[in-house]
């Protein structure tokens, strides 16, 4: 394999391992929307789903050059919702 080959397989590579993030962190982002739209109406939610998406992105930035993502408590979301109220009300 020449130069050009290698660095061609690389960033494909590369292309393929950021593009499987950007589909991860989109699941993560539906997950937390669901948990805040539960929790603003008052109704029980869950961070299990956004914590299980959130463990693959950790492991899949094992592999490549993508960022991690922290884990998500009840609280969080909790106090997230609180602050979109409050910014609402004024």
């Amino acid at each position: 394999m020449d130069v050009r080959e290698a660095i061609t397989a690389h960033a494909r590579k590369m292309h393929r391992h950021l593009e499987e993030f950007v589909r991860l962190d989109e699941e993560r982002e539906l997950a937390i929307d669901e948990a805040v739209s539960l929790c603003r109406a008052g109704k029980p939610f869950s961070v299990d789903e956004i914590n299980r998406v959130t463990a693959l992105i950790n492991e899949h930035a094992k592999h490549g050059k993508s960022p991690t993502r922290p884990y998500v408590d009840p609280s969080m979301v909790e106090a997230y919702v609180s602050r979109l109220n409050n910014n609402e009300s004024h």
